[in-house]
């Protein structure tokens, strides 16, 4: 079925509270029993019923300060190469790579 909505994850945990055992569940919202468990779990050991957020892709590597900064030397040097702007970057941030610039 894949990922549940918040209501269905409401109705799992309401059928719970019910007293209704997880096969039970399972066969009434139609989901397997090993999907009703993971919601149990998940409510049990982080007090939650709503699904938890996902980190999707790679992080960034500067923060929308440092590109605060990056605009500000660019505005500077327009004309600077990646090369050039490196050094002065890493005086005032945290150490970069060529890449990352």
């Amino acid at each position: 079925m894949g990922e549940f909505s918040d209501f269905q994850r409401g109705q799992i945990f309401g059928a719970h509270l019910a007293g209704a055992s997880v096969t039970k569940t399972a066969t009434l919202l139609r989901v397997s029993r090993a999907a009703v468990s993971k919601v149990m779990m998940t409510h049990t050991h982080h007090g939650k019923i709503s699904s938890a957020k996902r980190n999707n892709g790679r992080k960034q590597k500067l923060i929308e300060r440092d590109r605060g900064t990056l605009k500000r030397i660019l505005t500077i040097n327009h004309r600077s190469t990646a090369a050039k702007v490196t050094p002065e970057l890493n005086i005032h941030l945290k150490t970069v790579s060529t890449k990352t610039v």
